[in-house]
């Protein structure tokens, strides 16, 4: 009896072991979005997409910006392993000049932290500048 209460017990521990060791990865199909040059006023939306290829669930517990003219939205539910997901950028376009902007994204990845990146200039349509 002892010896298999010690073997369950050892089991159970490994077990506890082997769990910890499981860990979402998030991967960005890319990091930098350019607008380029883009308009006074156009759509200003670009979404960076990732996927999960980690064995444990992803979550994005928050994302923001360097400036509040830069507004990120992101899922709010876990990413299962090998799903992929979206963080939807909107860049206010009625300010002219170069757009320098870093979206932070804090998660329970192996990297908690990733800075994305988006830049550009908006123009106003002036031909003369």
């Amino acid at each position: 009896m002892k010896k298999l209460v010690m073997f369950l017990f050892v089991g159970l521990i490994s077990f506890a072991v082997t769990a910890q060791d499981k860990k979402a990865k998030i991967e960005f199909k890319e990091e930098t979005i350019d607008y380029g040059k883009i308009a006074k006023g156009s759509n200003g939306v670009r979404v960076f997409e990732f996927t999960n290829t980690g064995d444990a669930p992803l979550v994005i517990s928050k994302a923001y910006s360097s400036c509040g003219c830069t507004v990120p939205s992101w899922p709010k539910e876990p990413i299962a392993p090998g799903k992929t997901g979206k963080i939807e950028v909107k860049y206010d376009t009625n300010r002219p000049g170069p757009i320098r902007k870093t979206i932070t994204v804090i998660t329970n990845a192996d990297k908690k932290s990733v800075a994305l990146k988006i830049k550009g200039t908006v123009t106003t349509g002036d031909s003369s500048k």
